[in-house]
């Protein structure tokens, strides 16, 4: 999305009126839209963190509570437990009597991490336990890309930048100076500049960006794993822009971290108008299912209507036209073959056109 900031948020108002004007939607079809949101959002924002499970074994495991394949203890307690957090945000954010509170937060971590556990040390030498739903208590930082390291905020100075930032939160929203887009973004950065626990902050920050948009009748985003590099690179240009000390970036500005503010509006145009274009196709007769499901090719006579896959594909290919198959492959859990099938009957039926060659060029939707 380009243009300064207020024209995003503009055509941000516009894409929700018209998003508002089609309400309600069929319990039916709400429920299917929920359900997706929820396997995407759970396998997204666990893989941002490592996690190993495919989308097939997420979606198998928090829609029928069973697993195929290999897979990882942890990783599918995680799973599960995350979205009981999900669950547990949307609730609380639906309920406008109650502000925002470090104890909800605290109550969130450990529930999206199923209790205390042990973590092996970086150099794998020893075991720490990892105690869930309290603030940390030994320091936490991370390697920038340049091999610096980078301090998040010392345990000391933890518990009084957190409650400085709820409170700042709950004044914020009482005087509504902020769209909710930049209070979330602002909310986000301000948080994780923080990094109050000793594991999930980056799962609670999503958690707390979507418990602001549906708070404020906004629909909720999904920050793709596929993204993650573009994801934290925004965030160090703010870094960058706001001083690496960890009090200044407790304090950051809305305008300090523009370009942050930018990255979480793109994802709420993108979900808008993906959640517009939805209802536009189901009710031309074009779009079977709003889940995903496997073998739903386009073939002949129906070469005029978007399957699940194809529909998956045109988002992310609208939304980074540079990426490649290999990389779709990877996230949609399909082999390689496969996607380029697809994109090939994409191609076919105008509906998609590559521009430039195979290794450098891009995509651009037709449809």
């Amino acid at each position: 999305m380009k243009g300064n900031t207020r024209t995003n948020m503009n055509r941000i108002q516009k894409l929700l009126a018209e998003w508002r004007a089609a309400q309600p939607i069929k319990p039916d079809l709400q429920h299917r839209m929920d359900q997706s949101f929820m396997i995407d959002f759970n396998y997204n924002s666990n893989h941002l963190e490592g996690n190993t499970l495919t989308y097939g074994q997420t979606r198998l495991l928090l829609l029928f509570g069973k697993i195929k394949g290999e897979a990882l203890m942890r990783d599918c307690e995680e799973m599960k437990a995350h979205n009981v957090g999900l669950e547990m945000m949307k609730i609380e954010a639906l309920d406008r009597e109650r502000p925002l509170s470090e104890s909800f937060i605290r109550e969130l971590n450990s529930t999206i991490l199923a209790g205390d556990f042990f973590k092996v040390s970086s150099d794998g030498q020893s075991k720490y336990k990892i105690h869930t739903g309290v603030y940390k208590t030994r320091p936490n930082s991370v390697i920038t890309p340049s091999g610096e390291m980078f301090d998040y905020a010392s345990p000391e100075e933890t518990p009084s930048m957190m409650g400085d930032l709820v409170r700042w939160y709950n004044d914020a929203e009482q005087a509504a100076r902020l769209t909710p887009v930049e209070l979330a973004a602002l909310f986000h950065y301000r948080y994780i500049r923080i990094h109050p626990f000793e594991d999930g902050n980056g799962r609670i920050a999503r958690l707390l960006v979507n418990y602001i948009l549906l708070r404020h009748g906004y629909p909720m985003i999904v920050i793709l794993n596929s993204d993650r590099r573009h994801y934290l690179d925004v965030l160090g240009q703010c870094d960058d822009a706001v001083g690496r000390e960890p009090y200044k970036g407790a304090d950051a500005t809305l305008e300090q971290i523009k370009p942050f503010v930018d990255y979480i509006a793109e994802y709420v145009v993108r979900k808008i108008q993906f959640a517009l274009d939805t209802l536009a196709e189901i009710n031309a007769g074009f779009h079977n299912d709003f889940v995903e499901t496997d073998n739903k090719e386009v073939k002949g006579e129906d070469a005029s209507k978007v399957s699940n896959m194809d529909y998956r594909l045109i988002e992310e290919l609208k939304f980074k036209p540079s990426i490649t198959a290999a990389e779709l492959a990877k996230m949609l859990n399909k082999s390689e073959i496969t996607i380029k099938r697809y994109l090939k009957n994409l191609q076919k039926t105008g509906k998609l056109e590559r521009i430039g060659s195979d290794k450098t060029g891009t995509w651009k939707v037709i449809l």
